[in-house]
C-alpha cells in the first residue's frame, strides 16, 4: 500500500472516534470507504433506527463489511443487507454495485432515481455514468471520484472533508 493510500485511509478512519482495525486488503479498504462515506454525507432527516449498506448482485465486500455490522454510524446501527430488485432499494441508504455487475448499473441507477440513496461502484467510469461515487483502484491503492450532481439529484450532500479527499469531483462545487 502506497504512502498516499495509507494516509487517505488513516484520515478517513481517524475522522470517526470508533476504533476500527486498520484495513489491509483492497476489499477491506473499500469496505472502510463505504462505512466512512455513510458518515460524511448529509442525509435527509429520517425516523430510521438503522443505517443500511446494501450489496447488489454478486457479493465482493460482504466478508469485509461484516466487521462493521452492528456498529454505530451517525448514531444509528449499521446493517448490511443484499439488494437485487427495485423493491429492495427504499431500504438502502447506500448501494454498492461491484464491477462484476457492470452490465446492470443502468438498471440500478433507474431503480434508485428519486430516492435518497448513495450509489457506489468500483466499475470504471461509474461516476461519469451518473453514479454517486466511483472507487478507483491502482497499484493496490484505492481512491474515489465524487459525482456532486448525482448526489444532489438524490437529495444528498457530501461533506467538505470528503470532497477534499476525493481524487476528482464531477459537477457542483468542490
Amino acid at each position: 500500500m502506497g504512502r498516499l493510500q495509507r494516509w487517505v485511509t488513516a484520515v478517513l478512519l481517524a475522522m470517526d472516534s470508533l476504533a476500527f482495525a486498520q484495513p489491509e486488503s483492497e476489499p477491506q479498504i473499500e469496505a472502510a470507504y463505504l462505512v466512512n462515506f455513510m458518515k460524511y454525507v448529509e442525509w435527509p432527516v429520517t425516523t430510521r433506527m438503522t443505517t443500511t449498506i446494501c450489496l447488489f448482485g454478486r457479493d465482493t465486500l460482504g466478508a469485509s463489511l461484516a466487521a462493521y455490522e452492528g456498529r454505530s454510524v451517525g448514531g444509528k446501527e449499521l446493517v448490511i443487507r443484499r439488494a437485487n430488485s427495485p423493491d429492495d432499494m427504499p431500504h438502502c441508504q447506500l448501494v454498492f454495485i461491484p464491477e462484476v455487475e457492470e452490465a446492470r448499473i443502468g438498471a440500478v441507477l433507474r431503480w434508485v432515481d428519486g430516492l435518497p440513496v448513495l450509489v457506489v461502484s468500483d466499475s470504471d467510469g461509474f461516476a461519469w455514468m451518473g453514479g454517486g461515487i466511483e472507487l478507483l483502484r491502482s497499484d493496490g491503492r484505492v481512491q474515489f471520484v465524487v459525482n456532486n450532481d448525482a448526489l444532489a439529484r438524490a437529495g444528498l450532500k457530501p461533506g467538505s472533508q470528503m470532497l477534499r479527499l476525493a481524487q476528482r469531483v464531477i459537477g457542483g462545487e468542490r
